[in-house]
């Protein structure tokens, strides 16, 4: 790491030292310096990561929750299935488009106002898709609404990443990444119970009302954890103080503000296609995400058709996806910070981002396991405990993979979180768009067993090698990439 980024980590003693004869490079006043992020009090550290993480929920719940009322709305407007669905789908397309602009734009102007652009927009949006009355201000209104929330949940994890350390990370990062990721699971279950007693148009009203109770935490309670934005503040407010010439180490760069912007703009595509340890992470991520919204599109229809249950009841069984991914993320946390501290002491205190991949491992086993023992119990109509347990260990895996593959990315480019998630979330969420609808004449033509065993055959070619891939030659992948600017 480079100077000036082990500076704004607080990774060096920081010092105010001059550049020339009136400039004075800013840093934080001390190792300990409270303003740091790295230096807040766990308490504070843990309600800015579960705030975050709480609007990353929101965020992917709306992906999830117009699904039992499609049927509802497609009555109501008048509108074709396709149209519906299409209302449904399009928001998660927005999710692949929205980072790669607004993740590289919190690293030029604070994550704060970002994530609160963000999230006032995604509340704004999605409360005028609860009033639309006809199909093309739903389907808009869904994509804006989706811009929005793309901000809230690609800025919340980098906003994580800036308030714990390398050693400390692996429990908040799991945390971080659990709590959004209940969303899908959830989203169905409330949607369902909320069509049911009320109507569809309070599926849009319910998630509004809670991201503005959010918004409002995040206004009063939250400040700019964002290192770089922090000193450039910390900066002007010495220059007007004193008058003298106090700038940071990217302040001195001397690029204008568009200069910046245009850099940020281009650096998740440059980094996907650049980086040959982003491409191989976002093969995995994308894939693994998008046999999740294969199962989440097709896991109702089990139920209804096969067990012939009523779609409240099916929805109860979403319950087995959570408790799998909360395993998963609570085990992989545990584990992330203990082969982190036992590996690094193995090596003389020094430290590798490759050290988060053997925990790639486990999760890229239990996704196959997982699907076959789901796919052949629910073609064979076994007791419905049976495919509840298997989606529950693909959940597990699901969560054990995608924690510590993104913590990988994290590690490997630090000074850049938001715009590296974004580059990997990309093909993540046109892969989620994307899988589900090829996905009933998938089973149609297939059946549950042999849909699954496919599914889960490509996920242990992808997995096993890729992790074995980064464990190995990782470090050398990474010195092959491009200088990232």
């Amino acid at each position: 790491m480079n100077e000036p980024a082990q500076l704004e980590k607080g990774a060096i003693e920081p010092e105010v030292s001059p550049i020339a004869v009136d400039t004075k490079l800013v840093t934080w006043n001390s190792p300990i310096d409270p303003s740091n992020p790295l230096n807040w009090t766990k308490t504070r550290k843990w309600a800015t990561s579960i705030l975050t993480s709480l609007g990353g929920l929101v965020t992917l719940m709306s992906g999830a929750m117009l699904a039992p009322a499609l049927g509802v709305v497609g009555s109501d407007l008048n509108i074709f299935e396709v149209e519906a669905s299409l209302a449904l789908s399009i928001y998660i397309l927005a999710f692949a488009f929205g980072p790669m602009v607004l993740a590289p734009l919190s690293e030029v102007v604070g994550r704060r106002p970002v994530w609160i652009f963000g999230s006032a927009w995604y509340v704004l949006w999605n409360t005028l898709c609860g009033v639309s009355n006809n199909r093309g201000l739903l389907i808009a209104g869904r994509f804006m609404a989706g811009l929005g929330a793309s901000a809230e949940y690609a800025v919340s994890r980098p906003i994580v990443n800036d308030c714990w350390s390398s050693d400390e990370r692996g429990r908040s990062f799991a945390v971080s990444a659990f709590i959004p990721l209940l969303g899908p699971a959830l989203g169905p279950i409330v949607g369902g119970v909320t069509v049911q007693n009320l109507n569809w148009r309070w599926t849009f009203y319910v998630l509004s009302i809670f991201d503005f109770v959010i918004l409002v935490l995040f206004i009063f309670f939250l400040p700019e954890t964002h290192a770089q934005t922090i000193l450039s503040k910390k900066a002007a407010k010495l220059r007007k103080s004193t008058g003298e010439e106090y700038y940071t180490s990217v302040d001195l760069a001397n690029q204008s503000l568009a200069e910046r912007l245009k850099t940020a703009f281009v650096r998740p595509l440059r980094l996907l296609f650049t980086q040959p340890v982003i491409q191989i992470v976002a093969l995995i991520l994308s894939y693994q995400f998008g046999v999740l919204y294969i199962v989440q599109s097709t896991f109702s229809n089990i139920w209804t058709t096969r067990y012939g249950q009523t779609p409240a009841m099916s929805g109860l069984h979403y319950f087995a996806i959570v408790i799998g991914c909360m395993v998963g993320s609570w085990g992989v946390g545990w584990a992330m910070d203990r082969v982190w501290a036992r590996l690094k002491k193995n090596h003389q205190g020094q430290t590798k981002p490759e050290y988060r991949v053997p925990l790639m491992i486990p999760g890229a086993i239990l996704i196959p396991i997982g699907l076959l023992w789901y796919g052949w119990a629910a073609e064979q109509e076994l007791h419905w405990i049976v495919p509840d347990i298997g989606i529950a260990i693909f959940g597990c895996g699901y969560m054990s993979s995608g924690t510590a593959s993104m913590a990988y990315v994290t590690e490997a480019f630090l000074n850049h979180t938001a715009s590296s998630g974004a580059a990997t979330q990309f093909l993540r969420n046109v892969f989620a768009f994307a899988f589900p609808i090829f996905a009933p004449s998938l089973y149609k033509s297939l059946g549950y067993g042999v849909g699954d065993t496919v599914l889960a055959a490509v996920a242990l070619g992808c997995g096993i090698p890729a992790s074995f891939i980064l464990w190995k030659y990782g470090e050398m992948l990474r010195g092959k990439g491009k200088e990232v600017k």
